[in-house]
């Protein structure tokens, strides 16, 4: 992946109207790594990805993506810049097929509409889809449509991926199948940022993690050793 300096957050701060939901936060994600939001619902996870996008009013010292400022871009633009979003409940297009959504992910890049090797990588990460091709994507299960989201997203074959809670809704089996494709891109070199609630599975896949609490980070640092935490143990992994 592209860039050296990934993505850096300095002060950030989102509100809906009135009421500050985050309150000033840091952190970063760095190039070829897995950097991980771990929080309870509420904790801002969401609010902060938002805010980032430009799909949420929000003020910082900075928001930096590869040296170029994000601070006041529409989110249209910063889709250029090499961010793909999978949302927070997947958002496919229901009365397209499969393919067709699929291709909609591409449409930025020239020549994107006809790109068949990115198309191939993610049928042979997501075989269900191939299967699925000529489906309508509203007829899809709720973890095919997050399979479906995650190919859109790596057919704009982005500098950098962030995911909001790709596990919420989906039976313990297909959460694992999904983490499976996360482990397989890790290792493919993408940068992925996750917002995730499941805080074993997060922090087994991540690098680094940082976790919220009512718009706060609380506390951050090698993935592995946050699990080791007695807090995180206590709070989140049931310990």
């Amino acid at each position: 992946m592209s860039g050296t300096e990934g993505l850096v957050v300095e002060g950030l701060t989102v509100r809906y109207g009135r009421v500050e939901v985050v309150h000033g936060i840091d952190f970063a994600a760095r190039p070829g790594q897995v950097t991980c939001l771990v929080g309870n619902n509420g904790a801002g996870k969401t609010t902060t990805i938002r805010g980032i996008l430009g799909l949420q009013p929000s003020r910082a010292r900075q928001v930096t993506f590869q040296g170029r400022s994000l601070s006041g871009v529409p989110t249209h633009a910063i889709a250029r810049h090499g961010i793909a979003l999978v949302p927070e409940g997947r958002r496919v297009f229901a009365d397209l097929t499969v393919l067709e959504n699929l291709r909609m992910g591409a449409v930025r890049r020239n020549g994107g509409w006809h790109d068949e090797v990115t198309l191939g990588e993610v049928y042979d990460l997501f075989p269900e889809l191939r299967d699925r091709s000529a489906s309508k994507a509203g007829l899809l299960s709720g973890g095919q449509q997050q399979m479906l989201a995650m190919g859109r997203a790596m057919m704009a074959r982005p500098d950098m991926l962030v995911l909001d809670e790709p596990s919420m809704g989906l039976s313990p089996v297909l959460v694992n199948r999904i983490y499976e494709a996360l482990v397989a891109l890790r290792g493919a070199g993408y940068t992925i940022l996750l917002s995730e609630q499941n805080a074993n599975l997060a922090l087994d896949l991540a690098d680094h993690a940082y976790i919220l609490e009512t718009g706060r980070v609380v506390e951050d640092g090698v993935a592995a050793d946050l699990a080791d935490s007695a807090r995180v143990q206590a709070i989140y992994l049931g310990a």
